[in-house]
């Protein structure tokens, strides 16, 4: 079927994602496989003789979940790994596709919401990778979704790099709501991480939450990584750098996901025999609700002033004979 004339767009007026659209493509379609087997096999293995009691190398006494993907973990970790599995099943894979899908076709604000959804991957299989749950039969799958974030991630953030952070984000941005909210988010990393590490470091005695970990990966990357680009993208806000823009919208949609895995980590750990006092349960519910639909009001306003799709930048035109266009 032919296309009407007036249908038709020149080469350079069509609207189409910059980047490499092929590769990420396929490194998303691998990401939602891996991650839909992985999340599957967490929620429904459930063989083993069940919960028991081991003493760390550093002489606490800590229950093991003794059944299922996550046996080896205490059995506060297994139902939080549980939970996070749950939440990328019905949330995260879904979310995933669609903004594949959306980018794929051209879209400027599904490419953005992508790089978050990559995000939230490369955080969550960063921890499953390098050390924040046990050595389980998935060890090999955890190393494949890590490194296929991690390279998905930089494929779309350097993809919109180069469609121009100003033309993606125009001076009419709001400023002052990112910022604040950046800025917001990293006093809470410092204030829920920092301050146990601190109290550890003074007194000389582990972690209360470490068990027979080694380390405190999750509390690690949030510090190292997540607050210092949280800042960088407020910073950048505040001085009217588009760039700031593409940071934090990175790292808005791990926000807003960290509100339902918070519920559901704590019905699951609570399911499990885990024991809370009503405001450990109200608590970070309220507060990571709250930080989500800030979180959900700032990335809204962010998206509503970029444009719908992205297009090629103009060519110069062709120098002709004697230099003359």
């Amino acid at each position: 079927m032919r296309t009407h004339p007036e249908h038709r767009l020149p080469q350079d007026e069509r609207q189409v994602p910059e980047g490499p659209r092929r590769p990420v493509l396929w490194w998303c379609a691998l990401i939602a496989v891996l991650a839909g087997v992985a999340a599957v096999m967490g929620l429904v293995l459930q063989d083993g003789p069940g919960p028991f009691w081991a003493d760390t190398v550093r002489g606490q006494t800590v229950q093991i979940a003794g059944r299922g993907l996550y046996r080896y973990d205490t059995v506060f970790t297994a139902a939080g790994s549980r939970a996070t599995d749950l939440v990328t099943l019905v949330i995260g894979i879904p979310l995933l596709v669609g903004a594949t899908v959306g980018w794929w076709r051209g879209g400027t604000r599904a490419g953005l919401v992508l790089l978050g959804g990559l995000g939230y991957f490369l955080y969550i299989y960063a921890g499953y990778a390098l050390g924040a749950i046990a050595y389980n039969g998935l060890f090999l799958l955890y190393v494949v979704l890590f490194s296929s974030s991690l390279y998905a991630f930089v494929l779309v953030f350097a993809a919109l790099f180069r469609q121009g952070p100003a033309r993606l984000f125009p001076p009419g941005t709001p400023r002052r709501g990112p910022a604040a909210l950046m800025f917001a988010s990293a006093v809470v990393l410092l204030v829920v991480w920092g301050t146990p590490l601190v109290t550890a470091a003074v007194t000389g005695a582990a972690p209360e939450g470490l068990g027979p970990y080694s380390t405190e990966f999750t509390e690690a990357l949030d510090l190292a990584v997540i607050t210092p680009a949280t800042v960088w993208a407020g910073v950048l806000i505040l001085r009217r750098d588009p760039r700031g823009y593409l940071i934090a919208v990175s790292l808005l949609l791990l926000e807003i996901l960290l509100a339902p895995l918070i519920i559901a980590q704590t019905i699951l750990q609570l399911r499990a025999g885990v024991t809370f006092t009503l405001p450990e349960i109200i608590g970070p519910m309220i507060g990571f609700v709250i930080l989500a639909l800030a979180a959900v009001a700032v990335l809204a306003a962010i998206l509503r002033h970029v444009p719908a799709t992205a297009r090629r930048p103009e060519r110069a035109p062709r120098a002709g004979p004697g230099g003359s266009p």
